[in-house]
């Protein structure tokens, strides 16, 4: 038989377990970030506007990734900021840079989203 079949039954409530906690994350972030809230209301106005335009599959792909990368920029700054305010509720110059670095990375790649958006949706709007 195939080593799939030698699992064990543990590690299969591993990997379940492993998607709950990836859920509640989610679900946490969603509930108390108000950024990625705005983010989310602005992909579903975006979604909505692709089949409005019935934009081409190859700018669905794109419109998809741009969508991703900002809400997973949005929850890798939110872990960030939640590990610097466990490490530390001083003041400190570098808990404050690597809070500002990598809400900055969320900012550069929305106006990259939002420069893409402008190149894809023109064509279908005007």
């Amino acid at each position: 038989m195939g080593s799939r079949d030698n699992r064990q039954p543990h590690e299969w409530l591993r990997l379940v377990k492993s998607f709950e906690y990836a859920i509640n994350g989610l679900k946490n972030a969603i509930l108390k970030e108000r950024n990625l809230q705005i983010h989310l209301v602005l992909s579903i106005l975006v979604i909505l506007l692709s089949f409005y335009c019935k934009i081409a599959i190859d700018d669905w792909i794109i419109v998809i990734i741009m969508i991703g990368g900002v809400i997973v920029l949005e929850l890798i700054n939110t872990a960030i900021e939640r590990v610097v305010d466990l490490v530390t509720t001083d003041f400190h110059p570098l808990a404050k840079l690597a809070k500002d670095v990598s809400a900055a990375a969320v900012l550069v790649f929305s106006f990259i989203a939002v420069i893409v958006g402008i190149l894809i949706f023109t064509p279908y709007l005007f």
